[in-house]
């Protein structure tokens, strides 16, 4: 008898580390604020760690400055909020050194402690040449009190 094993779309939502890039060896990052507490390093780190968050309250820019050009096929984003509810939007952007910057996407998500503590937003792209990806995150749409945060960031 022959037989395969078929995957399910669960078995593709993350992949195994090694076809994420190392973005510590890769790029440098700029920050409009850190908590030192909440190094953007952690973020880098998966899911265990803390992940990054501002030292200061309102929107919040990381800019990721990459060595060398890079092809992105995959962004990874994930957030966590447990304390009050809060509506927070993100966008991300691409650079390329022979083209102006780009939103690549936006998102909002509201945060609520009794449901919804927890966004992951997984991308397919197709960035080609790609010198510089900025993340910005405004926390509270509204409110300019708080506070960003990002648990991880992975690229592909």
């Amino acid at each position: 008898m022959r037989k395969s094993i078929l995957s399910t779309d669960a078995d593709q939502v993350i992949p195994s580390s090694d076809h994420w890039l190392n973005l510590e060896e890769l790029a440098s990052v700029e920050i409009s604020s850190e908590d030192p507490r909440y190094p953007f390093e952690d973020a880098l780190q998966g899911t265990e760690r803390g992940g990054w968050r501002a030292a200061t309250p309102g929107p919040q820019v990381i800019r990721l400055i990459f060595d060398k050009p890079l092809s992105i096929r995959r962004i990874r984003l994930e957030f966590r909020e447990d304390g009050p509810e809060r509506a927070q939007e993100f966008a991300l952007y691409a650079m390329s050194a022979n083209q102006a910057r780009r939103e690549v996407l936006r998102q909002q998500w509201t945060f609520s402690p009794g449901g919804a503590t927890q966004e992951i937003e997984d991308y397919s792209v197709e960035l080609v040449d790609v010198t510089v990806i900025e993340l910005q995150i405004d926390p509270g749409r509204h409110d300019k009190q708080r506070i960003a945060s990002l648990q991880s960031i992975a690229i592909a």
